[in-house]
């Protein structure tokens, strides 16, 4: 990913809170000399080593999992809050732009077997349970159908190879312009405009601490 040295988040305390606050991944790898692209939850967690890594599950018939043991490295891309940045906004002439943050993670894949796929599909779900009213507990559900359901997806572990963050938030403008364009933003009634100005004060007050 190209990234401008003011737009370089290189904090991996920030970035896992990133990745676990948007955790709709795309997985990018090579199937059959082309690139591949699937679009699922990542889970963000440490290893018995302390390592970082990433899990998540495909479905069975998806053949992009048939390339992960090959010892290839794969792509994984995290998309934060974006918006349109506009150039009446600035206290000078120039161009329209976006703002948005993003991370990028390059590492290698492990398939895991049956009784490790289980318990990180159980914590997965555990996770995203606890804000529903009625939680469905796996362990709960008919042993038939989990059964049949552990059969058509295919568990992985991911290493943490490399990782880059890129939080393109208008640093490279003055405050007259950063203050206006968070305004603007705020003002535009849109959920994801609010969050990138929401995470503009954040940088802002940073920056002026």
């Amino acid at each position: 990913m190209y990234i401008p040295a003011y737009y370089k988040q290189s904090d991996l305390v920030e970035i896992s809170r990133f990745i676990r606050e948007h955790s709709f991944a795309t997985l990018v790898s090579t199937f059959e000399g082309k690139p591949w692209a699937t679009h699922i939850p990542m889970e963000l967690e440490e290893d018995e080593k302390g390592l970082s890594i990433l899990s998540g599950h495909i479905s069975h018939a998806n053949p992009q999992w048939k390339s992960f043991s090959n010892g290839e490295t794969v792509l994984v891309i995290f998309q934060g809050p974006h918006s349109y940045v506009s150039s009446s906004w600035y206290n000078h002439v120039n161009v329209p732009t976006w703002n948005y943050m993003a991370v990028h993670v390059y590492g290698k894949m492990r398939i895991l077997n049956e009784e490790e796929n289980y318990k990180k599909l159980k914590a997965m779900v555990d996770r995203y349970e606890k804000v529903v009213k009625n939680p469905t507990d796996m362990d709960k559900l008919p042993a038939d159908m989990m059964r049949k359901y552990m059969k058509g997806i295919v568990g992985f572990e991911m290493s943490m190879d490399k990782v880059e963050g890129k939080w393109k938030m208008s640093q490279n403008r003055d405050q007259e312009d950063t203050n206006r364009i968070i305004a603007e933003l705020k003002g535009l009634g849109d959920t994801n405009a609010a969050l990138v100005a929401q995470e503009m004060e954040k940088m802002n007050i940073i920056g002026k601490d």
